[in-house]
């Protein structure tokens, strides 16, 4: 049995060995795509349409309700929404990271860290069907052309690079505790309500501090602040950027500790 030295060196080669892994988990994460589509002729844009009309749908009622100019409101929905998805998908889905491969793990020797990637893969494969919608909407309400914009692929990636440790941590203990799933899926409902997807912060007043003491606000204004206003938020991305930090810290910990465990729990 190794020492704790010994489990760190073999979580990081797990992390660098899936990683290096990328003629596999890219092509994992379209097999389950397609295979979630199969036989569908359009395939992911179902959940394009789907989306593209949940936004259409709730703009104009949600900008009347909240005495928003529709013109602006939309943008902002538009982006919080579908950077939402990709947000709540990597949580939700990364509790499942390991045990929806259970038939790679019992059978093959593969690095745990590849099912993961392939769990965040898929996602973005997924954020960037739905991305359609934004540029659809952009036509509309042009966003300001400044050099913030440059920095929307690299909040993105930064979102990704924050799921890799949240499927590795959930993906464990939701191995191990199977109940856990439910709860990590009620609590995103709940935090859909709770961050400002819908509602801008400042409509809170002096409230406005609940909005910027929550991690996944941050996660969303790195890509929607300069889609939006032009802006690129420092507080925001040295939150985001932090929590990938604090994060991975923790998965190692977890990860170097319990890898071994994992075929086990399945």
């Amino acid at each position: 049995m190794p020492g704790a030295k010994g489990r760190i060196t073999l979580a990081l080669h797990d992390f660098r060995a899936g990683i290096c892994s990328i003629y596999l988990w890219p092509v994992l994460g379209w097999q389950d795509i397609k295979q979630r589509y199969r036989r569908s002729v359009i395939g992911p844009f179902w959940l394009t349409i789907s989306y593209g009309a949940l936004i259409m749908g709730m703009g104009p009622l949600y900008g009347r309700l909240l005495q928003q100019d529709l013109s602006t409101y939309l943008p902002y929905l538009a982006v919080g929404f579908i950077a939402w998805i990709l947000i709540s998908s990597l949580i939700t889905e990364g509790c499942g990271a390991f045990i929806g491969a259970e038939g790679y793990i019992t059978q093959m020797k593969l690095p745990f860290t590849a099912h993961v990637l392939r769990v965040v893969w898929r996602n973005l494969l997924i954020f960037f069907h739905n991305f359609v919608i934004v540029l659809v909407v952009m036509i509309f309400s042009p966003p300001p052309l400044t050099w913030a914009l440059l920095t929307v692929p690299l909040a993105v990636l930064v979102i990704a690079v924050n799921g890799i440790w949240i499927g590795i941590v959930f993906g464990l203990l939701c191995a191990r505790y199977r109940d856990f799933t439910q709860v990590v899926g009620s609590v995103v409902q709940i935090a859909f309500f709770l961050t400002p997807v819908m509602w801008r912060p400042n409509m809170l007043g002096r409230m406005q501090w609940a909005a910027d003491w929550n991690p996944l606000h941050h996660l969303l204004e790195i890509v929607r602040a300069p889609l939006i206003s032009g802006k690129v938020m420092p507080l925001s991305w040295m939150v985001a950027v932090g929590l990938a930090v604090a994060g991975f810290a923790v998965a190692l910990g977890l990860f170097s500790r319990y890898r071994a465990r994992v075929a086990y729990w399945l």
